[in-house]
């Protein structure tokens, strides 16, 4: 059945499975196992003689090798380059050291500032009515603030 398909076309169709697996299945572990299966493909075409135990062994070393490569070298590079990812989905966060006007006075340790087209609680010093304040941190949904001179 195979004599009649060169077998690196077949090392570039689990590859282009793989690939699409990664897909369906985020998380970059079938896109390097298909990157093997890819490199795999192109060395077969290289060297058309080599056998199926040479080439299992080989694909095992070029997945393994390429999960490696990933997790070592791209991963952590790629984590570097995403400022303020690691507070992603934490907008609260993201507003520490920012500074906001009063859109309600803080009376007894409660107002409101504006932050965007929002407005959200906060909770200091006692202060009037448009005054700047600067986030110190988050507590749930409330902004821990402090007077800007």
């Amino acid at each position: 059945m195979f004599e009649s398909i060169a077998t690196h076309y077949l090392w570039w169709i689990l590859a282009l499975l793989l690939i699409a697996g990664e897909i369906l299945l985020p998380g970059y572990f079938l896109l390097w196992i298909g990157i093997a299966a890819a490199a795999m493909g192109v060395l077969l075409w290289l060297l058309p003689t080599l056998g199926l135990l040479a080439q299992a062994v080989l694909f095992a070393l070029l997945a393994v090798a390429a999960c490696v490569l990933y997790a070592r070298l791209l991963r952590p590079r790629l984590e570097r380059r995403a400022p303020g990812s690691e507070r992603l989905n934490r907008r609260g966060e993201q507003m520490i050291g920012q500074r906001y006007e009063l859109v309600e006075p803080i009376v007894n340790g409660r107002g409101k500032a504006r932050v965007g087209d929002g407005q959200w609680l906060v909770s200091g010093p006692d202060l009037p009515l448009g005054a700047t304040v600067e986030v110190l941190a988050v507590e749930g949904t409330t902004l821990q603030v402090r007077a800007v001179a």
